[in-house]
């Protein structure tokens, strides 16, 4: 899928795995806050990667479940597919971030996103975190898990048409707009 909007040159890439449907919903939420900001967005399933695009991005959005406190299997699949990219330093300076998306409170989603961060890092990429104070702990609050190195939100083990909330869903339109405008701030 790729949702675009024409103000500005810059693109953001949003590659992710969402084996039940959740992740793909925190992902439609970034993408959304960051069409606000006038960038073009690309949107894509780790099984349906489109390379060139990731290539061409000026940043990419990395996201997946937390699955017994780590990355899934098919997320780091997509990490070690990506290593003549790193060999080459394809992503090199391109802007980064993560998000994680879990049925528990914490579930350990922070050492996802330190997982990400790394491969990020790895890349030479330039990490940004969520730069956003909690507002509470209700499920209609904004980064009520939080968190700064990268988005969190909870599904709460419930069906992909009632979770994750609306507080995290709004925190992930929150967060699309913040890498958005922070983009459009590169020259």
């Amino acid at each position: 899928m790729s949702l675009t909007a024409s103000v500005s040159s810059k693109s953001i890439a949003i590659v992710y795995h969402s084996p039940y449907g959740h992740t793909a919903k925190v992902a439609s939420s970034i993408a959304q806050g960051a069409l606000q900001t006038g960038v073009t967005v690309h949107s894509m399933n780790i099984e349906n990667v489109d390379w060139d695009v990731l290539d061409q991005a000026d940043a990419i959005i990395f996201g997946c479940p937390t699955y017994m406190g780590s990355l899934t299997s098919g997320l780091k699949q997509f990490m070690e597919q990506s290593s003549k990219r790193w060999l080459a330093r394809t992503w090199q300076g391109k802007l980064a971030a993560g998000f994680t998306n879990g049925g528990g409170l914490s579930g350990d989603k922070l050492a996802v996103l330190q997982q990400i961060n790394l491969f990020a890092m790895q890349h030479g990429m330039l990490w940004s975190g969520l730069p956003m104070m909690p507002t509470g702990r209700s499920t209609t609050d904004l980064n009520r898990m939080s968190s700064f190195l990268g988005l969190m939100t909870q599904s709460d083990n419930a069906p992909v048409e009632v979770t994750p909330p609306k507080g995290d869903l709004d925190t992930a339109v929150w967060f699309g707009e913040y890498i958005g405008l922070l983009l459009n701030k590169f020259k």
